[in-house]
């Protein structure tokens, strides 16, 4: 009963609000104020549903892991920020180091900081990502723009020579410039970097980052993160669709 005495009160209010629309041509002015103050009450209540219904029921689902896996991963994530919504979504003016969460953070040594990023939500249906990120690059004097993405600690476990690191990006720019994506794995008081570039040409960036030849300590490794270093960022938007890490065993030969 409960489910139909609230489908007769919609259909009354929604008639309510249909003949006050029809007649509001007439009202004296003391009642068409008070109707237009409560259509307001109701707009505001009712844009809110529709705001959270459409962050909701957009695809992809929020929370999304799903994405191309190479033949052996033992460990794959999808950062946060490119899962769910943020606390807060963007910073306008970035300082010199600029954090949207616990894992994603903006380097530059710009003494203007005319640098904004912000999440935005992924709406294609080609998106497998739910979330992006953005950043708008106006005037750029600095010497380095990077965004580092710290990986969870679940990355350095088990982590060994025979491994290699896989990242996935999808990257669109309004205009062209260089990206460099760089591996630093710190074990002990020791940092090891392998640097690729990316090839922005292509819709998809996939690269492999390999551990054979690093000097690296498998029992002390402590941290890894990835950073992307844009070449010439100025006057330029640049939009991560989606951003995926995968380790995976190197074939035996």
């Amino acid at each position: 009963m409960g489910k139909l005495l609230d489908r007769y009160i919609h259909r009354k209010v929604a008639e309510r609000w249909r003949k006050a629309t029809q007649g509001a041509a007439a009202l004296p002015a003391p009642k068409l104020r008070q109707m237009r103050d409560e259509a307001r009450k109701l707009r505001g209540q009712l844009n809110n549903l529709i705001h959270k219904a459409e962050s909701r029921l957009a695809r992809p689902g929020v929370g999304s892991t799903q994405f191309p896996k190479p033949l052996g991963t033992d460990w794959c994530c999808r950062p946060d920020l490119w899962r769910g919504p943020l606390p807060r979504p963007g910073i306008a003016s970035a300082s010199r180091r600029a954090s949207l969460d616990h894992q994603v953070t903006l380097f530059h040594d710009c003494a203007l900081a005319e640098i904004g990023m912000r999440q935005t939500r992924n709406t294609r249906d080609k998106d497998l990502a739910p979330f992006g990120l953005t950043v708008e690059v106006f005037g750029f004097s600095g010497s380095f723009l990077s965004l580092s993405v710290e990986l969870p600690p679940e990355a350095a476990q088990g982590l060994t020579k025979q491994h290699l690191m896989r990242m996935d990006v999808l990257i669109e720019a309004e205009r062209p410039l260089g990206v460099v994506a760089r591996l630093n794995i710190q074990h002990g008081p020791n940092t090891d970097q392998v640097p690729r570039a990316l090839d922005l040409s292509s819709p998809t960036n996939s690269i492999d980052f390999d551990l054979a030849n690093l000097p690296l300590n498998e029992r002390r490794i402590e941290k890894i993160w990835l950073d992307l270093i844009f070449e010439r960022p100025e006057m330029n938007r640049i939009t991560l669709r989606d951003l995926t890490v995968c380790r995976h065993h190197r074939a035996d030969l």
